[in-house]
């Protein structure tokens, strides 16, 4: 008891002695006489640079709605006022807590309405201060867009000083994160103001122009196209960045002038074969890669580099036989610190917290440097260990890692090669399949599209995987609400019904359900719609399984097939439907199911007098079948055979077969001829 009483004064004193000295500042603000609160900011500007202690008593107690009032009232002399905004920036400069409290105490529409006065010292107080908290990621940034007076307006201020150039470019940088932001910007002339920027005297202006041209140029064909047409003091905005990657410059100006063209490249306005980026921009990115370089450095390096060249065998080529790339790359999960910075244990402890980073990105830079080469394939699964690395990296707690560790492995899984040998000896498929269990939707696409590739035939890790209940797995995915998992979960199950033995076909039916595969047939998506039919066609490819998923689902499938030929869809649609239909006059038993339907018979014959060759062929193909007969392995006239053709006969099927075998289209022609023998026979 009597502790207790003891310990509660004791913790008052402290804390009132803590704010007391604090208190004594907050109260001068509210002195009546102009000079002492003068004096008082003052005061208070020195007491918390480099105290984020003081910074943050200061801001429980109140100081910063005061310092706002202050920095707003006309009667306040602009000594007052720019005091305050200094302030308020060094407030700023301490935790993001500090910068919550500031920005709900709505500093920010505060301030640029400070941007109104003309006297320009007091604009750049004002300007470092939004700078400073812009830059916080606890900011939201969407509050430089809300009043649309403001962008004119920075724009505007930009002419008046260094100073000026620098905050505002770092705060359009910062702050321009969509697609709706860089049309903003755009639309306000932000290529045209900035640009003179990239030949200042200062580099931080340099610099911050530079990351502006970085996010406005992202993804953005607008914006890179009118770049490519920009002259900086007579001379072409790419070669002004090619100029800014030279390797005497700061590391930080060469990577963000690689951005830049990287971005512009992507977006179509410099071709892939161009020597700003052949020469230039990928040996530059490349050189990023390297151990001299910063963890950070060589993060960014990979990413943009894998980024560069995604899409273009050519530069996956050169990048594979530049400076070593591929082994360079295996550093990234042995050194997480660079060459210079072994000395300093900070930055050594800071490297290994961040360690995943490099992983992620060298997982991302081998998925886009192999992802259509062969040979860079092989070189890159010979690099050491590089297959258990991407087996540990599937099961890293950082989900960023997994989904590059999959994304590299399904780049690797293109190669038939690597199917059949690295993959098969790393039994890669079971940490995919454990990956598959619960992973969010963007794992799952690319976890589920690997698995596809490990489900073709001719992949030595089918078998293990149809043993370890993969079907069931599937099937959930064809009821995703996403379409590309519908697509992957349907593409699996086609894959593995190919050439298939009976046993695995039943189970694919049973576990998909009759219901769910003709919901699928009817699927919005074009590319669940083609898998299907492609699993349906698959399923329905040898006679004894033909007759015998026909004998139990005939009735429904027919239904399908009619539906889809009648429905609007493209001409790929019905080519792999009329071939569902061949393979189903294939069969013995299953053939009766069109023979005793007149409607699906006129409907073959619509389709062998259509304009489309394709759809022409698959119709012949169902004739064919429906004519042949090959019972008992027999090439005999049977009854069953007879009463076909005379039936076909007289619905004027011989009379198109014969047309036919006038066709400009060899194939159709053979096929033609082909059928008319059979008849003759």
């Amino acid at each position: 008891m009597m502790a207790c009483l003891l310990e509660a004064p004791l913790r008052i004193s402290v804390l009132s002695e803590v704010t007391a000295t604090s208190r004594h500042y907050v109260d001068r603000l509210f002195d009546p006489d102009p000079q002492n609160v003068l004096q008082g900011v003052i005061d208070m500007k020195n007491a918390v640079i480099g105290n984020n202690k003081q910074k943050a008593n200061l801001i429980v107690l109140g100081a910063v709605p005061r310092l706002l009032y202050l920095l707003q009232q006309s009667s306040s002399s602009l000594e007052l006022r720019t005091e305050c905004a200094v302030v308020l920036g060094s407030l700023a400069m301490g935790t993001e807590n500090n910068i919550k409290s500031l920005v709900d105490c709505h500093i920010i529409p505060a301030l640029l309405q400070g941007l109104l006065c003309s006297d320009l010292i007091f604009i750049e107080a004002c300007l470092r201060c939004l700078r400073t908290v812009f830059i916080s990621p606890v900011t939201p940034v969407q509050l430089l867009y809300t009043d649309p007076t403001v962008i004119p307006h920075l724009m505007s201020l930009l002419s008046r000083s260094q100073h000026t150039q620098e905050y505002i470019t770092q705060i359009f940088a910062h702050c321009c994160k969509t697609p709706e932001h860089q049309t903003v910007l755009f639309n306000h002339g932000a290529i045209q103001n900035i640009a003179p920027l990239l030949i200042s005297p200062s580099y931080k202006v340099r610099m911050q122009a530079l990351k502006c041209f970085s996010v406005l140029a992202y993804e953005n064909a607008q914006v890179s196209m009118t770049l490519v047409n920009v002259l900086v003091d007579g001379e072409q905005l790419s070669q002004v960045f090619v100029r800014m990657m030279q390797r005497d410059k700061p590391i930080e100006m060469q990577l963000t002038a690689a951005k830049c063209l990287t971005y512009m490249c992507r977006a179509g306005a410099i071709r892939t074969d161009d020597s700003c980026i052949v020469l230039k921009t990928l040996p530059c990115l490349v050189r990023m890669c390297s151990k001299e370089r910063l963890l950070e450095e060589r993060v960014e390096g990979a990413e943009t580099l894998a980024y560069l060249m995604e899409p273009d065998i050519e530069l996956q080529r050169i990048a594979s036989v530049t400076d070593h790339l591929v082994s360079m790359l295996a550093d990234y999960f042995k050194y997480p610190s660079s060459v210079s910075a072994i000395t300093d244990i900070k930055r050594l402890d800071h490297d290994l917290k961040h360690a995943h980073e490099l992983r992620q990105a060298a997982f991302k830079l081998y998925a886009s440097l192999g992802s259509n080469d062969e040979d860079i394939r092989k070189k890159i699964t010979e690099t050491e260990n590089m297959m258990d690395r991407i087996v540990s990296g599937l099961s890293e707690s950082s989900i960023k890692v997994r989904l590059a560790a999959v994304r590299c492995l399904h780049s690797l899984s293109r190669s038939v090669q690597q199917l059949r040998t690295s993959f098969h000896d790393h039994a890669v498929w079971k940490p995919l399949m454990k990956l598959l269990q619960n992973a969010p939707d963007e794992v799952l696409v690319m976890a589920s599209s690997t698995l596809c590739n490990l489900l073709l035939e001719f992949s030595p890790s089918k078998e293990p995987i149809l043993e370890s209940g993969v079907i069931e797995l599937l099937c959930s995915l064809t009821q995703s609400d996403s379409p590309a998992l519908r697509v992957n979960g349907i593409w699996a199950l086609m894959n593995m019904a190919f050439q298939a033995d009976q046993k695995v076909k039943v189970e694919i039916v049973k576990a998909l359900g009759t219901e769910q595969l003709f919901r699928l047939l009817s699927d919005p998506d074009t590319n669940v719609l083609m898998k299907t039919l492609g699993l349906l066609r698959n399923l329905l490819s040898t006679r004894p399984h033909i007759d015998q998923i026909m004998s139990s689902h005939g009735k429904q499938i027919m239904q399908a097939v009619t539906l889809i030929l009648e429905g609007e869809h493209s001409i790929e649609v019905k080519e792999q439907t009329l071939c569902i239909l061949a393979n189903i006059a294939d069969g013995n038993t299953a053939k009766e199911l069109i023979m005793t339907n007149d409607d699906m018979l006129q409907k073959i014959k619509y389709y062998m007098g259509h304009s489309n060759v394709k759809l022409q062929l698959a119709a012949t193909f169902c004739i064919s079948n429906l004519i042949w007969n090959e019972e008992d392995g027999e090439e005999l006239m049977t009854h069953g055979s007879q009463e076909r053709q005379d039936k076909l006969r007289e619905m004027g099927f011989v009379d198109i077969l014969h047309k036919l075998t006038q066709a400009s289209d060899p194939n159709l022609c053979d096929r033609a001829k082909t059928a008319m023998q059979q008849y003759l026979a």
